[in-house]
């Protein structure tokens, strides 16, 4: 077990730079997860984090206790408060991060399985809300496109609510190349030749993409669709947010499937 009181400290500093997200794309492959529902998640998900830093006035806490018991004595940190205070990004917060190695599963040969594909969805917020939904509606993969924001940094881990320990999640993903892989139709939504998402019989599974909140889905992509798709809504009101229309086709889809009794994710 170490104390650490100063800010200069060059474990302090790395771990600053992952609470603010300025190390994802340095080739460093670590997160910072912050408070109890993200690190009790991790832990019965994926074991023990590679580093448990807890803030000194929460080591009394017997959930702090249990994670302090778990983790081998060269794994535990106590930080004093001020400087915990300065790792924390969200106001009040609990004063207890792990620093882990975040999952990078290969991509599968076939896919075979109801999944999100999100093609440079930029917004960390939306990002999470889409993870969050998609986990909430059965699906069990995400592939993420490159120009997506990074799925296991800060925001999106408090906007995911611990969807990403619910899904398989692919970044960097080409999702051109991908689409030979399909072995369900790829959905899409869109204005141009589409149906509406209420004629359209989703009871088996698909692959659902969904774009870039100005641009939408890229046209090369757009063209491998197998399913087009639009949602009615009124027309003297702009189009939907990406991660609202992602719910209500997620969910119009999990309804037929409960009425028929199918499975949201296997065909």
């Amino acid at each position: 077990m170490r104390t650490l009181t100063s800010r200069d400290n060059s474990d302090f500093r790395f771990w600053l730079r992952l609470a603010q997200a300025r190390v994802g794309r340095t080739g460093v492959d670590r997160v910072l997860l912050e408070g109890r529902h993200l690190c009790e998640a991790w832990c019965d998900h994926n074991g023990l984090p590679l580093v448990l830093i807890v803030g000194e006035s929460m080591q009394p806490q017997p959930w702090v206790q249990e994670l302090w018991q778990a983790c081998e004595e060269t794994r535990r940190i106590v930080l004093q408060d001020s400087l915990a205070r300065l790792l924390s990004q969200v106001e009040h917060g609990p004063a207890v991060f792990c620093v882990v190695a975040p999952p990078r599963p290969a991509l599968p040969d076939r896919v075979t399985q109801g999944c999100l594909w999100l093609d440079r969805v930029q917004d960390p917020g939306n990002l999470g809300t889409l993870l969050r939904t998609a986990a909430a509606a059965g699906l069990s993969q995400a592939m993420l496109s490159s120009g997506c924001a990074q799925a296991w940094s800060p925001k999106v881990l408090r906007s995911g609510q611990g969807a990403h320990f619910a899904l398989q999640i692919h970044e960097r993903v080409d999702l051109g190349a991908l689409a030979d892989r399909l072995d369900v139709p790829l959905a899409v939504t869109t204005l141009e030749q589409a149906r509406s998402l209420y004629d359209v019989d989703l009871r088996r599974p698909c692959a659902w993409l969904f774009g870039n909140e100005g641009q939408g889905v890229a046209p090369d992509l757009l063209a491998r669709a197998t399913r087009r798709i639009h949602i009615p809504q009124e027309p003297a009101v702009e189009s939907l947010n990406v991660a609202a229309a992602a719910a209500i086709c997620l969910f119009e889809q999990r309804r037929q499937q409960w009425v028929h009794g199918a499975s949201p994710v296997a065909g």
